[in-house]
């Protein structure tokens, strides 16, 4: 069910240690981080928010990793790794970049329509089956017996997708919140594999349809984005960094927002702003109100359960 009060989440532009420290303090749930296989000497999204983690205490940390020019074992460790070292306050943003020019950055031939739909599904299922690799109790560290770990607790997923294998286990153990929160487009056809479906669309209407939709699709939470620019902005709409739809829009001062926010908090469950120009972080903070979370996790933080081990099911 939707809330009066949304959860709210921030993109972070290029100055993410100032901006995630801000919007930890104002409240903010979590802050995404865009990338792009294409952008040159910026420091990649993953190795940012891992940064992050040690500047932050409590927000959640959701870089863009794109399944289509990253390698999924990788990936999936790496998220991980994030979850560790932020104890509990991971993240992904599926991104699924699938130029020409970011195809050729691995040596891969372009994939599209019902195909990439495919390896976005295969690569979002063997994360989490890799996150499920290890048991929770996997680790006993006997001294008595000189065994750091109970072997048949740490499982092997024999994943073949359409255009990959993998075997596994996973060289981390399962991370603090068992899987990650996974946020993505509603656009990417992969609703149903999702935590958090991210509705773009320049009209409240079509909000309202779309999160519908996706509710019926399977997605627990749905969140919209929105565009935030100062008063007599005028530039055009433009999509998003991940190819999303242009996204709605507010143009005025910081004290108009709490109540298109709130609005908006009768469809979806979250708000996820993308400030035009960051230094308005502060005035819309100040104008928000909100209190620091307090959840021990980005899951507690989002009401979203931690995910039983499917191993330790079975067994």
């Amino acid at each position: 069910m939707s809330q009066r009060q949304p959860h709210l989440a921030l993109e972070l532009g290029e100055h993410a240690g100032d901006l995630a420290t801000s919007a930890e303090a104002a409240g903010f749930a979590l802050v995404t981080i865009a990338d792009s296989p294409l952008g040159g000497a910026r420091i990649e999204a993953g190795v940012r928010a891992a940064h992050l983690a040690r500047q932050t205490r409590r927000i959640g940390l959701a870089p863009t990793l794109h399944v289509t020019v990253t390698e999924p074992f990788h990936l999936a460790t790496q998220l991980a790794s994030l979850d560790h070292a932020s104890l509990g306050r991971g993240a992904w943003v599926v991104g699924a970049q699938n130029s020409a020019e970011a195809y050729a950055t691995v040596g891969l031939p372009r994939l599209d329509g019902a195909e990439l739909r495919r390896e976005i599904t295969d690569v979002i299922d063997v994360a989490r089956q890799l996150w499920d690799s290890w048991e929770d109790d996997a680790i006993i560290r006997d001294r008595s017996t000189g065994r750091f770990l109970d072997a048949g607790k740490v499982h092997h997923v024999n994943f073949t997708g359409a255009r990959f294998s993998v075997v596994g286990p996973l060289i981390t153990p399962r991370p603090p919140q068992g899987r990650l929160v996974v946020l993505g487009s509603d656009e990417l056809g992969v609703t149903d594999r999702l935590d958090i479906a991210l509705i773009a669309a320049p009209a409240l209407d079509e909000i309202t349809d779309r999160t519908r939709r996706a509710r019926a699709d399977g997605a627990p939470l749905v969140f919209a984005d929105l565009e935030v620019h100062p008063a007599g902005h005028s530039s055009p709409p433009r999509r998003l960094a991940d190819g999303s739809s242009p996204p709605l829009r507010h143009t005025g001062g910081a004290d108009e927002l709490p109540e298109l926010i709130e609005r908006l908090g009768r469809v979806v469950d979250g708000v996820r702003l993308h400030l035009a120009d960051p230094g308005t972080l502060p005035g819309i903070a100040a104008a928000l109100g909100r209190p620091p979370v307090t959840g021990a996790t980005l899951r507690d933080t989002l009401g979203l359960a931690r995910p039983a081990n499917r191993f330790a099911t079975v067994a």
